[in-house]
């Protein structure tokens, strides 16, 4: 099973909205969601901590940075 990173960090709503978005897809393209916390990384916050929520699947593919909806990770996933 591929995992979906979801970039994030702690009271983030916008997360919490890309997490609903995320839910049901996960099942349909059979993907584990994995919520990486960004606060505890100083790099991670230089890459995306203006950007979060952001979705990354394996390493070779680009991320998917806010705002995204249900038929922009379709498409992502689907590339």
């Amino acid at each position: 099973m591929n995992t979906l990173f979801l970039y994030t960090t702690e009271g983030c709503h916008l997360c919490e909205e890309a997490e609903k978005i995320l839910q049901p897809l996960a099942l349909e393209f059979h993907f584990k969601i994995e919520k990486v916390e960004i606060a505890d990384d100083g790099y991670l916050v230089d890459i995306y901590g203006t950007r979060i929520p952001v979705i990354k699947m394996g390493t070779e593919k680009d991320d998917l940075g806010w705002p995204f909806d249900h038929h922009d990770v379709i498409e992502y996933l689907t590339e």
